[in-house]
């Protein structure tokens, strides 16, 4: 039967493709066979909700009778939500890759009816464009080599797929040596723009695993150069058009070098990534900015991208009324209208002109203020004028909604959450991050096994590795700040699906997916970040962490087995493994902060613990006489003079009991630059 099957799906992205007149189908089993039983071959087309150009392709193409003809008369139709699937995303964004393309959404790829890719794109236009050939042409001529040259395709099908297995199977195995850390971080410094930040060129992401390895790099080593390019980044990136100065939060991406002119999807992923990074960067530095910026993000969070009032939603859209960013952006004539006797000040402090700064409109920005911060009476008169023209954008057609709730989104946020939490001292962020992992462990967990998605009470996918490992790290987050030892328990829960079910037995480390899931070509296994981090470098912390909390040699075992799996990658590839570094780093050289007394008698102590950026730091809470997992090396120590006391171990050895909170600050902070020998 050909109808489009888009109708029974809970992904926004897919419903928003159920009125299309090309018969799409969801990815499984049953759109394979009727690939196989009609003989014809697949055009998958992957999206997501938020993607502009996927939302003109939509348009141009999905949406016209002509183009979803040839499409229904030539091919079995599949339609892909990346984010509710991203293992088939990885999957065919890899194929592309291996074509030679650089990859993007929407991407385009044509399989045989088993499945197997043969060629692919991205975006193509309804009719010829940007260099680009006209979709109907497209489908016709791969059609033609289909019917008439099979060779070709066979060709084509037969190295890609050999290329694809050999990328899953292929180990690249090494010792690293703790001086690596140092190595990388100085190549990563040369690709750095040293005037706007970030990398250098455009189009710009804020790539938050490598600047976390930096900025780490500049805690170890103290190098200021190091610092100094993620503060530069982190202050453009709060002051651009990247970030929304009305709402709160920060877009994907940059199409200028400058941070000015983004796409203007919002993704969870991006801001609990910079959220934690921005929180570290204030800790150090106690800079104003970066404190307003949290506030107003967390603040986003909590008030747009809720659902049910605990899980955090996926999106908001980049386009509204069919026009990409015109929810953001003003005229001057409505900043005049709207603030008055106020707006001449407003429009000079935020590039608001006559002709605008970008397709005449005007993007909110204070590039120009980048490197010199308003003062907070500066900010306080600001605050009014924001909160006028926010009523009134609150009054416009809203973009997009993507409400689905993501297992590992949930966990970088969650973690971002708890971690801001205890740095600020606000109970409300780790309330909501508590609220958020219990969303996830009860309405996302089915038959003991996690799934990757839910929405409107109905769960899909059986979860992904990233899924596993995130929330195994927010776990440990809310652990710490919330010093109950029942979310140890639940990380540890998260690692046990991991080995059962995800494990390479063979190479070492994880697969992206499941042993039991299905319909799929191959089982990827990578180390490398994408827009989100990879399992296998987030699992090497979460790891480190367990074993020394819980005092199980396995985990540590494992931790070790991850980073000699992937160390070949090092001499590869180092842009995508910021995630895999900061493991390593923290398997190298963790701080391990043991807290003798009540939870509220070392009130003191932990405010000093969380006053300072320690990213490999591992906190214990004991009641004095309570024993410490066997073999650490602070078992047996007790609290001096019956104060609240604190103990901090480098390795096996530990530092003299320690009971002045300003005492505590003054080893932590050695401790933080360790030389170069690494714990056992």
């Amino acid at each position: 039967m050909s109808r489009n099957f888009l109708d029974s799906e809970t992904s926004p992205y897919l419903l928003q493709h159920k009125d299309n007149p090309v018969h799409w189908r969801p990815w499984g089993e049953a759109a394979l066979d009727a690939a196989r039983a009609e003989g014809k071959p697949i055009l998958l087309s992957i999206g997501y909700a938020a993607c502009h150009w996927c939302h003109v392709m939509a348009h141009e193409s999905f949406e016209d009778e002509e183009v979803a003809a040839v499409m229904n008369r030539l091919f079995i139709p599949i339609k892909v939500d990346r984010e509710e699937r991203p293992d088939i995303d990885a999957i065919y964004m890899s194929a592309l890759h291996l074509l030679g393309e650089q990859g993007g959404w929407p991407l385009t790829m044509f399989l045989t009816p088993d499945g197997e890719p043969f060629w692919g794109g991205t975006y193509f236009p309804k009719t010829p464009a940007y260099g680009r050939p006209g979709f109907i042409a497209v489908l016709e001529e791969v059609a033609r080599l289909v019917r008439e040259e099979p060779g070709k395709i066979e060709q084509n099908r037969a190295a890609l797929v050999k290329a694809l297995d050999e990328q899953s199977s292929t180990a690249y195995p090494g010792e690293p040596t703790p001086q690596v850390l140092d190595i990388v971080a100085d190549k990563f410094l040369s690709l750095m723009d040293p005037v706007h930040g970030g990398i250098r060129g455009a189009p710009k992401f804020p790539q938050t695993p490598l600047l976390t390895f930096v900025w780490r790099a500049y805690l170890r080593t103290g190098r200021a150069d190091l610092g100094e390019v993620v503060l530069k980044t982190l202050d453009h990136l709060c002051e651009g058009g990247i970030y929304d100065h009305l709402g709160g939060g920060f877009a994907r991406y940059s199409v200028d070098e400058r941070w000015l002119a983004p796409h203007f999807e919002k993704m969870l992923y991006d801001n609990a990534q910079l959220l934690r990074l921005l929180t570290s960067a204030w800790v150090e530095t106690t800079k104003p900015l970066y404190a307003r910026r949290i506030r107003e993000t967390i603040g986003w969070m909590l008030r747009e991208m809720l659902v049910d009032g605990a899980g955090f939603a996926a999106s908001l859209d980049a386009d509204s009324e069919g026009e990409e960013g015109r929810f953001y952006v003003w005229s001057e004539a409505e900043i005049d209208a709207a603030l008055g006797a106020d707006a001449p000040h407003f429009k000079s402090v935020y590039d608001v002109s006559r002709h605008g700064n970008w397709e005449e409109k005007n993007i909110l920005n204070r590039l120009a203020h980048a490197d010199e911060p308003f003062s907070e009476e500066e900010e306080e008169a600001l605050a009014p004028t924001r909160d006028r023209l926010l009523a009134i954008r609150a009054k416009r057609i809203r973009p997009g909604f993507d409400d689905k709730v993501l297992a590992d989104w949930n966990g970088l946020a969650i973690a971002a959450l708890a971690e801001a939490g205890v740095a600020f001292d606000d109970p409300l962020w780790i309330d909501a991050a508590a609220r958020a992992f219990s969303f996830v462990t009860t309405r996302m967990i089915e038959n003991g096994r996690l799934h990757h998605t839910w929405r409107e009470g109905k769960l899909q996918h059986r979860a992904m590795a990233d899924d596993l490992a995130n929330m195994a790290d927010a776990a440990l987050a809310l652990a710490e700040a919330t010093s109950n030892p029942s979310f140890v328990a639940e990380a540890e829960g998260f690692i046990a699906e991991l080995d059962t079910h995800y494990r390479d037995q063979k190479n070492g480390g994880y697969f992206f997916t499941a042993d039991d899931a299905g319909a799929l070509i191959t089982r990827t296994r990578s180390v490398a970040d994408n827009a989100t981090p990879a399992a296998n470098g987030v699992l090497i912390s979460v790891l480190t962490k367990l074993s020394l909390l819980t005092g199980k040699s396995d985990y540590l075992a494992r931790a070790d087995e991850l980073v000699r799996a992937f160390a070949g990658e090092l001499n590869r590839n180092i842009f995508p493994l910021g995630s895999y570094l900061t493991g390593l780093e923290t398997r190298l050289w963790p701080i391990q902060i043991v807290l003798i007394g009540s939870y509220d008698t070392t009130a003191e102590l932990r405010r000093t613990v969380f006053a300072l950026a320690l990213p490999t730091h591992v906190l214990s809470l004991i009641e004095d006489g309570t024993p410490l997992p066997e073999g650490h090396p602070a078992a047996g120590k007790r609290a001096l003079d019956g104060k609240p006391t604190a103990y901090v171990c480098l390795g096996p050895t530990c530092s003299l009991p320690i009971t002045e909170p300003r005492d505590l600050a003054s080893v932590l902070l050695r401790a933080r630059a360790p030389s170069n020998e690494p714990a056992p």
